[in-house]
């Protein structure tokens, strides 16, 4: 009787298997597994909002013979500024990266992170898309770059002291996001403080910095909303603050290996479309941190245009000596700052 009732067990099973859509059945047998590798925490929207959805089309649009694993605040080992060659390496076959933790090491695709070059997230990731397939082919060898794209227009998150002009910032202490940014905020009369995010909440906890530049996307996650009390951002219509730039790049030879088909899954929700879809993530952040900023109670200050016109005429040499940054290392300096700035105005060839 045992023996008869585990055979009819085990038909039983086998039926079961035969009458389970085929879509459910081959998900559980990956043919190509990807490992992405990020920086941030999981809760992250990038990851919640793009990445997860991201990985899901891509399984259903391969029919279930591709997966991606997401591996989010380091845990495959390392350190940010180490992820493209952890891709490049083989230590994970996927990586999204901030070019700024490599300083002068992508000058194309961190030129939208200069001081004034920042828009919406939407247009100002088209912009660096746009700007790395025509000038930046050769930036990320090694790897296949799947989209390029910016965060929203930085604003300054203080303590105490708004910022409406730059005669509020003389003798603040004000954690920079980037050099060039840096630059400008010295220029300014601030005193630049470079952190990671982790250390510059400690920072403002404990007074040694008196705000921060990030954009509103933050706010919720690092709870600047109770850490700061005083938020200014550029006028409306007015070129923001700064972006920070960013890359989501894969193993070439992985990609390579792929059959066709695969490949053709992954290019279709890649390049424009992601990157779009990225910057517009971004964009959605943004209100929803702003939100959470007025919900508090704090208050949310106007930098006048006229204002910012003056700071990016402070701005001038930080750009220039850019340009003679990328044309040091080679490049047409002047025509991809001039490009930059007509893809950000709206220019479309």
């Amino acid at each position: 009787m045992t023996t008869r009732m585990t055979r009819r067990g085990m038909l039983a099973t086998f039926g079961a298997a035969l009458a389970t859509p085929a879509f459910l059945r081959r998900a559980t047998a990956a043919e190509v597994t990807l490992r992405l590798h990020h920086f941030m925490p999981a809760m992250t929207s990038t990851q919640t909002q793009v990445f997860e959805p991201w990985a899901k089309e891509l399984a259903e649009a391969s029919d279930g013979r591709i997966e991606v694993q997401i591996f989010p605040s380091m845990q495959l080992g390392g350190k940010p500024p180490q992820l493209v060659d952890q891709v490049r390496g083989g230590t994970c076959d996927m990586a999204w990266t901030l070019t700024v933790y490599t300083p002068d090491r992508y000058l194309v695709a961190e030129t939208l992170s200069l001081p004034f070059m920042a828009t919406s997230a939407k247009q100002t990731s088209a912009a660096m898309q746009s700007l790395m397939s025509e000038f930046g082919q050769n930036e990320y060898r090694g790897v296949k770059p799947l989209a390029f794209h910016t965060h929203a227009a930085g604003k300054f998150h203080m303590s105490k002291t708004p910022i409406m002009g730059a005669a509020d910032m003389k003798g603040l202490r004000v954690r920079s996001p980037n050099k060039t940014t840096g630059d400008l905020l010295a220029s300014l009369g601030a005193e630049p403080v470079f952190f990671p995010v982790t250390e510059m909440v400690v920072g403002l906890s404990n007074g040694v910095i008196d705000g921060c530049c990030l954009p509103y996307e933050a706010v919720p996650a690092l709870k600047l909303h109770e850490l700061t009390h005083e938020h200014s951002a550029a006028a409306s219509g007015a070129r923001g603050l700064y972006t920070n730039t960013f890359a989501l790049v894969m193993n070439e030879r992985v990609y390579e290996r792929l059959p066709d088909d695969l490949r053709g899954v992954i290019d279709a929700a890649s390049g424009p479309v992601l990157s779009d879809r990225m910057g517009s993530n971004f964009d959605t952040s943004e209100e929803v941190g702003r939100q959470a900023v007025l919900a508090s109670g704090n208050a949310i200050h106007e930098i006048p245009a006229q204002e910012i016109a003056r700071w990016r005429e402070a701005a001038a040499p930080i750009h220039e000596n850019w340009t003679r940054k990328l044309e040091q290392a080679g490049l047409d300096g002047p025509a991809i700052m001039a490009r930059a700035n007509a893809l950000l105005d709206g220019a479309t060839s």
